[in-house]
């Protein structure tokens, strides 16, 4: 279980950062950034922070909503960041992940004095002391509220993208490569702009229409 360990190992505000959305085929990389100001949150909040792959759905939405709850008592401030598509066939899905936690960074609205990273990559030029923490949404509060946010606004930003492109499941799958989504591939091809041209899956579907 998370606890405030590795925060309290460095001094002043200390972020926890995170991303969703490495592996999809389709939509942008979303990364979550998160700094404890108080710690008499919402006991909900400390009883239930975890990786957010371990938790269902339903409660990674509340603790989404009791992170906001949080942010507007000015007790936990949150920030997001995203790479586009185009960004990610660019640089990369590596560099474009830097880039989403850079910018989540930056939406704290405050530097942090030091920054707990989830994984064993460091961000390049995130612009404040870090290290990184393998599994630290499993370990660190502050990295697994990262987790929430990144998660949950990147599965509604899919979901959205669902009602305008409905042939894909993006509402299910968050753009990773379902069996309904190859499917709707198949039918109806790419959408540019939403799905990774760079991706390999993606494009052996561009040249088996092509062929």
């Amino acid at each position: 279980m998370p606890s405030f360990e590795f925060e309290d190992k460095h001094k002043g505000k200390v972020a926890g950062i995170d991303e969703a959305g490495r592996g999809p085929w389709a939509g942008p990389v979303v990364a979550g950034a998160a700094v404890f100001l108080d710690r008499n949150v919402d006991e909900f909040l400390l009883k239930n922070l975890n990786d957010s792959k371990k938790l269902s759905a339903k409660k990674r939405e509340e603790l989404y909503e009791k992170l906001l709850e949080a942010n507007k008592k000015g007790q936990v401030l949150i920030g997001i960041g995203e790479a586009s598509v185009e960004e990610i066939d660019s640089l990369n899905i590596l560099q474009a992940t830097f880039l989403a936690m850079k910018r989540a960074k930056e939406a704290l609205g405050v530097v942090p004095d030091f920054a707990l990273i989830d994984g064993n990559q460091k961000p390049q030029g995130i612009g404040c002391d870090c290290a990184t923490l393998v599994k630290g949404d499993a370990k660190s509060y502050s990295i697994s509220a990262a987790s929430i946010l990144a998660k949950v606004y990147r599965d509604r930003l899919m979901t959205d993208l669902a009602k305008k492109y409905p042939y894909y499941a993006f509402e299910k799958n968050a753009g990773y490569g379902t069996k309904a989504h190859v499917d709707g591939l198949n039918s109806y091809g790419i959408v540019k702009g939403i799905h990774r041209l760079s991706y390999k899956p993606i494009q052996e579907i561009l040249a088996s229409k092509a062929a």
